[in-house]
């Protein structure tokens, strides 16, 4: 049975969902970005008034701005977005089971073999109906016998539209595209190719793969085989999909880091967001790493080590950051940015080796305290309470601060 994937891409994401509570900035250049004050100024979606004008993802936005002075850049709102994805998978699980995300905003759906629906075309059709109907947003949908084709079809054709990629039509509408227009082939890939000759999808199909692996490694074959549509990796289950490996994030503050009360505001701000994370996956880590980006090269260095048992206390796991800190870096040099990683992740509620050295009461009581706090949070949202140290990370303190331990 010839498979039926379909690939839905919410047109314009963050902008479309902000633009629900702000009608009356449809139709013009609209923007979702970050703040140039706090350094965060860079676009995260663009409208398609906007796109018309020069503006393009990971663009600054004083560059923004120079080329679209009427530009509109609204602030990111992360929870919305994800409560709007939550209600688009909603949607696609009436249709299948076999839905596999990527990024908020896209999914992959296998339809074959679903009863209600044979006919992949009309599928999309009813997904753009109800999405436009139920959420206010509308999809590009792709439709083809492969994820790398069907995704491709999702971006062919935009907005609010669906394409249809099957044998009889892929040679003469697929091979002709640039290569980069297939699915992970990024800037670098193109340039390998481009020095080979490859310029085209068909091209690449055409290609010796002997030749593509010697240059390129797996990665060559691999994209020697979404050119030809030979891909047949399946379709995951939402909740079948891979195990998470690590789960980190870094942020620049509002101004350099001059001290060690800057670093340790800006690093329980990220302890707080990334064992919200691991506790909302139901993790534990042993193993913890720091990065730090110096302010005069811009370079990133790290540093990380194991724990002796696993844990997901926020509070354990800050201390444990600030020691790698101070084994990391040396004042006075002002950082720039600061990272935090947690890995070696395992499922929480395994069984523990006790030892007679560690104090559970206090651990147990750290335990109730993070999670009447993720509750207070699920409800009112991430910002409804906060430490007080990493609610000072947003507006770091501008007067000389001190080293001594508090």
């Amino acid at each position: 049975m010839e498979r039926i994937i379909l690939h839905s891409d919410i047109n314009a994401c963050y902008v479309s969902i902000e633009l629900l509570d702000r009608p009356e900035l449809r139709g013009r250049p609209v923007a979702v970005g970050g703040d140039v004050e706090a350094r965060h100024g860079i676009i995260l979606a663009k409208s398609d008034e906007a796109k018309r004008c020069g503006v393009k993802t990971g663009m600054v936005l004083w560059q923004a701005r120079q080329l679209c002075p009427e530009l509109t850049v609204l602030r990111p709102h992360y929870e919305k977005y994800e409560r709007y994805s939550r209600a688009a998978r909603a949607i696609y699980a009436d249709f299948t089971d076999r839905q596999e995300p990527f990024g908020l905003d896209e999914s992959w759906l296998d339809i074959t073999g679903c009863h209600a629906w044979k006919d992949g075309y009309l599928a999309a059709q009813e997904i753009r109906r109800r999405m436009r109907a139920e959420l206010g947003l509308t999809v590009s949908v792709g439709v083809s016998w492969n994820k790398p084709f069907a995704k491709l079809g999702s971006d062919y054709r935009k907005p609010d539209a669906v394409t249809v990629f099957g044998r009889d039509n892929f040679r003469q509408v697929v091979w002709p595209l640039p290569v980069g227009e297939l699915l992970f082939v990024g800037p670098a890939s193109v340039r390998a190719l481009g020095a080979m000759g490859i310029r085209t999808i068909g091209q690449l199909a055409a290609a010796d793969p002997e030749t593509l692996r010697l240059r390129m490694g797996k990665a060559g074959l691999t994209l020697y085989r979404y050119a030809n549509g030979w891909d047949d990796s399946p379709v995951r289950r939402f909740d079948c999909l891979p195990p998470v490996k690590s789960i980190g994030n870094s942020t620049t503050p509002p101004r350099d880091m001059r001290c060690e009360e800057d670093v340790r505001c800006v690093l329980l701000a990220l302890a707080e967001e990334v064992c919200g994370r691991l506790r909302q996956a139901r993790l534990h880590t042993r193993l913890v790493e720091v990065s730090v980006r110096d302010a005069a090269t811009l370079g990133w260095t790290s540093h990380q080590a194991a724990l002796e048992r696993p844990t997901d206390l926020t509070r354990e796991l800050y201390r444990t950051a600030l020691v790698l800190f101070r084994q990391l870096h040396e004042w006075p040099r002002p950082l720039r940015g600061l990272g935090l990683r947690l890995a070696s992740l395992s499922p929480a509620g395994e069984p523990e080796q006790t030892d007679l050295f560690t104090d559970y009461a206090r651990l147990d009581a750290q335990r109730r305290l993070d999670t009447a706090v993720d509750a207070i949070r699920d409800r009112y949202g991430q910002k409804s309470i906060r430490y007080l140290g990493a609610a000072k990370a947003a507006d770091l303190p501008r007067e000389k601060c001190s080293f001594a331990e508090r």
